[in-house]
């Protein structure tokens, strides 16, 4: 690990000598075969890290703990208030499992460079599952549990996967949601069919096999021997992940063993400030990217323990749910999106349930998924007297692009912001010309290539599309695809996706500076604004906004305060006039507010259900509030 002792000196030794810098990283994970190359810029669509490097990345998350006489600590933390069972898994429990599942894929034929999709609920089996493909040097896809039907069927189709592995059924608040049907309806509907699937059945639900295709996962894991690890070059891919709401052919992103391993074992000190033995909970999904990096990979490399939690932050019960675990469990870090701590704002505003557990493990509170909205920000620093931190990052990088860096003490604390870049990332905000702009002015947030380890080097048998939707716009640069700015303390102001920016007479605002504005008001959970269609102005700004719990208010005041508070903040050039309170707003199950889809419906335009969305009811209630 690096010897800086500071935010500063780290990012100039980085800058000064990436391959040095990145040479001294990769010495915290066991190589097979070390490195020809730190940096080849001739491999790939800008170059890969580690070329000639051979390693395994489920031998670096288990295997060398074991060996090195920590197998009886934790490892995984299963806490489902959704099956009622808390269970903990020692390193070399996870390292059993992890073999013997290993062993019964190969028995199906897998081998090194096949793909296996992953299509299960939160359980402790789909991230052993991850880590048994990986330990065969096999390519694994996780699609999210319960994803419908047509959505899975194109990624078995682009992935072609020899197995797969899935369960019974997943757990919702009030409800079970059996996947066998799904599957089943999903290879049908593929060109490709897999050899075998694998069915975890859950007590809650039992699923029908199809012989000849389907095998018990229990019986098929006692009856096989475990497998020991095939080593893999660190630029062979360790997964394919799809993103969320693509269109047309899947994009599914590519992250290779070597430079991921790196990075996430440098990420859990350097970020989060944790190492071997810490406890540590990302409340997200294996589904999604901070899943695979964050509950799975970075943890384990790192040598800590995971809390993996199969509920919600309000509802299981309570929204008090999201402390209890933390109490239970000792958590030194939390890491989970601003909408669940929006959630548990929306019921429980002044943090009463926070007195019924003890905080006291608690360090730091980390935020990432979209922008934490300043009061939010706030709220939670203030409530749990502990630091809030929100950072930046994508699917394709796989690791945060900002952050705060509590190895070297965090930065002061400034609510909107995502913190600084992180070393290996040359960050700037371009014009639409491919203009580096000064500081402050908001632009197309942009990074030098080449690309530190990590990050996803193409799309899955698609360098082409990878070009085209990344490196084409601002030759020399990967565009990130969201707008903001740095300012002169180089902390970094992420206000939305590009298409968020929307033209208002001629003046480019951020709807993010809207939304800003908005959630500052007393009575206001949280907030959308969209801009829609104008035959005058070209967009014009509509506000949606959920109030607390407990506002009993006439809307008609609120949403004429909000559109004052909006004119006095930004001014008359944000044209904002018109303010609505609604129930909810429709958003993805990882989080994120639909507001490609609320644009549409606020357009007059067809508004296909997105496969992610949480509760497809909600974009109803909104076309009957927008008129669409």
């Amino acid at each position: 690990m690096t010897n800086a002792t500071s935010y500063a000196d780290a990012y100039g030794a980085w800058m000064r000598d990436p391959e040095a810098w990145w040479a001294e990283e990769a010495k915290g994970i066991t190589w097979t075969r070390q490195p020809d190359k730190i940096f080849d810029k001739s491999m790939g669509a800008f170059g890969q890290w580690f070329a000639g490097g051979m390693m395994n990345t489920c031998y670096n998350c288990l295997d060398r703990h074991v060996e090195a006489g920590r197998g009886e600590q934790a490892a995984l933390i299963y806490d489902s208030p959704m099956a009622g069972t808390v269970k903990t898994f020692s390193y070399s429990d996870l390292l059993d499992q992890t073999a013997h599942l290993a062993g019964a894929l190969a028995n199906l034929g897998v081998t090194k460079g096949d793909r296996v999709v992953i299509y299960m609920p939160m359980v402790p089996e789909a991230a052993i599952a991850m880590l048994a493909v990986a330990r065969l040097g096999a390519i694994h896809s996780v699609v999210f549990g319960g994803f419908a039907a047509a959505e899975l069927s194109t990624r078995i189709a682009d992935a072609k996967p020899k197995v797969i592995v899935s369960a019974s059924c997943g757990l919702e608040p009030g409800r079970v949601v059996k996947y066998k049907p799904l599957l089943d309806a999903a290879i049908a509907l593929s060109p490709h069919k897999p050899d075998a699937c694998l069915i975890l059945q859950r007590p809650q639900a039992q699923a029908p096999l199809t012989p000849g295709r389907d095998h018990d996962y229990a019986e098929a894991v006692g009856a096989a021997a475990p497998r020991a690890c095939v080593p893999v070059l660190a630029t062979d891919p360790l997964y394919v992940l799809y993103t969320s709401g693509t269109t047309g052919r899947p994009k599914g992103v590519v992250r290779d063993n070597g430079g991921h391993a790196v990075v996430l074992w440098n990420s859990m000190k350097m970020i989060y400030g944790l190492d071997a033995g810490d406890v540590w909970w990302t409340a997200s999904d294996v589904g999604w990217v901070v899943g695979h990096s964050y509950i799975v990979y970075a943890p384990l490399l790192r040598g800590c323990t995971s809390v993996m939690y199969e509920g919600k932050p309000v509802g299981t019960p309570d929204a008090g749910a999201f402390w209890r675990v933390i109490a239970q469990h000792k958590v030194k870090v939390l890491f989970t999106a601003p909408t669940a701590m929006r959630a548990i704002k929306q019921i429980d505003p002044e943090g009463k349930l926070t007195r019924e557990h003890d905080l006291s493990s608690l360090e730091a509170l980390y935020l990432a998924g979209e922008r934490c909205d300043p009061p939010t920000g706030i709220w939670a620093t203030e409530l749990l007297g502990k630091p809030v931190v929100d950072h930046w990052w994508q699917t394709e990088t796989g690791w945060p692009i900002t952050a705060g860096f509590r190895q070297f003490g965090l930065f002061p604390f400034k609510p909107g912001s995502g913190g600084r870049p992180c070393p290996g990332y040359d960050l700037h905000a371009l014009d639409d010309d491919g203009n580096v702009l000064p500081s402050g002015t908001t632009g197309n947030l942009s990074l030098r290539l080449p690309l530190p380890p990590g990050c996803g080097p193409t799309l899955w048998q698609n360098d082409e599309g990878y070009r085209t939707s990344y490196l084409s716009d601002f030759p020399g640069w990967y565009r990130s695809g969201d707008a903001g700015s740095v300012d002169a303390d180089g902390d970094v102001w992420v206000m939305g996706r590009t298409d968020d920016i929307i033209n208002v007479a001629g003046h480019r605002l951020s709807t993010g500076s809207m939304e800003e504005v908005l959630a500052s008001h007393k009575d206001v959970a949280e907030c959308a604004v969209i801009g829609a269609k104008d035959e005058l102005k070209g967009q014009t700004p509509i506000g949606l906004v959920v109030l607390k719990a407990g506002a009993n208010r006439v809307e008609a005041e609120v949403c004429a305060e909000l559109v004052a508070l909006v004119r006095e903040r930004i001014g008359p050039v944000a044209a904002f006039k018109d303010a609505r309170v609604v129930a909810r707003l429709p958003k993805t199950r990882s989080g994120k507010i639909l507001r490609a889809s609320i644009r549409r419906i606020a357009d007059g335009e067809n508004a296909p259900v997105p496969p992610t969305i949480e509760d497809p009811t909600a974009l109803d209630e909104l076309r009957a509030v927008l008129g669409g």
